[in-house]
């Protein structure tokens, strides 16, 4: 039997721009996305911690590290600039799998990795 597991998670990130005027997608700063094995393109869900909104959409690889989130398109109108979000990726997979999850502080800096 397959089942859809978690393998991506980018815990309490802070959006810092939410743009409606563009296209759609989130942007999130590549090193954020390799250290939480996230892939350009990849679909992902994103749940507000601050207003409790959510949305599926794809990651869009961002400038290493400045840090920026940014909602774009009509997901900026649901999750907007400031609220504190969780960013996350599932597998199919017949066996466990253990995710890459990374917890950041304010700035979207790392402050450590979830076993």
């Amino acid at each position: 039997m397959q089942h859809v597991l978690l393998k991506s998670k980018i815990h309490r990130a802070c959006v810092t721009v939410a743009d409606v005027e563009y296209e759609g997608s989130i942007e999130i700063p590549s090193d954020l996305m390799e250290a939480a094995g996230l892939w350009e393109g990849e679909r992902v869900l994103v749940t507000s911690a601050s207003k409790g909104g959510r949305l599926e959409t794809y990651a869009q690889a961002g400038e290493p590290g400045t840090g920026k989130i940014i909602m774009n398109g009509g997901a900026a109108h649901i999750i907007k600039a400031g609220e504190r979000i969780t960013i996350m990726a599932f597998a199919i997979s017949e066996n466990p799998i253990l995710p890459k999850k990374v917890v950041c502080d304010e700035n979207n800096v790392i402050i450590r990795h979830i076993k």
